[in-house]
């Protein structure tokens, strides 16, 4: 199972924000996160090691308006969906949130189902996007590229498409084991052709690109019948 996605919500009704951070931690699907005004945001966001996945942000906040603070977000290089909450559905104000750079725009007052189903949406095309940035160990994984960036050294390694795969469905574990056969099924699909010798061929494959010592796994850790990433060292970003 994939573990949660980090979601920002941005809101300063005190209610509102209890209630979806409520509901979006129900199932475990998501780990929320509220901020109040964009200045606790703004430092939620550039803490050391953040990462949201996605942001809720509304449209009025009592130290500034959202809009602004999307376009000065999509300015300073990030990337992840922002989903705009607001009172007001107007088609003016709905177009120049989407210009401030929202991916989405939901008014208020929203049903759950909706809401939740947006941000399954949203997520899932960026998680496809040449945008969508992992931190594994001490590279930044981007999926799309099928590629890992050694911040430190300025290395970068190219992946096969199955490598890049398997890194990250297992980064979607959030660092708990997943079976081999699960993780096999999941990258090869249900091949019966395929065995588990293939997924230990990419897996050895993969430790001599990523690992500093691939014979001392720190990174691709073998474990309960499976494997999982490591995340617990995540580099500085640059």
């Amino acid at each position: 199972m994939a573990g949660p996605r980090p979601v920002l919500i941005i809101e300063d009704d005190v209610a509102l924000a209890g209630t979806l951070t409520d509901q979006l931690a129900l199932e475990g699907e998501f780990e929320p996160v509220a901020a109040g005004s964009l200045a606790e945001a703004e430092t939620l966001l550039n803490a050391a090691g953040a990462r949201f996945d996605l942001l809720l942000l509304d449209l009025t906040l009592p130290d500034g308006d959202g809009r602004e603070f999307c376009t000065r977000l999509r300015r300073a290089g990030f990337r992840m969906p922002i989903i705009m909450l607001t009172g007001s559905d107007g088609e003016a104000d709905i177009v120049s949130g989407l210009d401030a750079g929202a991916n989405d725009y939901i008014a208020k007052p929203f049903r759950l189902a909706e809401l939740l189903a947006r941000i399954r949406a949203q997520l899932r095309v960026y998680d496809s996007s040449e945008d969508a940035i992992f931190q594994i160990g001490p590279y930044l994984f981007r999926p799309a590229a099928k590629q890992l960036h050694e911040q430190a050294s300025g290395k970068r390694l190219r992946l096969t498409e199955k490598e890049a795969a398997i890194l990250k469905y297992l980064y979607r574990a959030g660092g708990k084991p997943v079976p081999r056969q699960v993780l096999l099924n999941e990258v090869w699909g249900y091949n019966s052709n395929v065995t588990t010798h293939t997924l230990e061929t990419h897996i050895y494959r993969l430790r001599q690109k990523i690992e500093p010592n691939p014979a001392e796994t720190r990174i691709l850790v073998t474990e309960s019948g499976g494997y999982r990433l490591e995340l617990g060292s995540p580099a500085e970003a640059g």
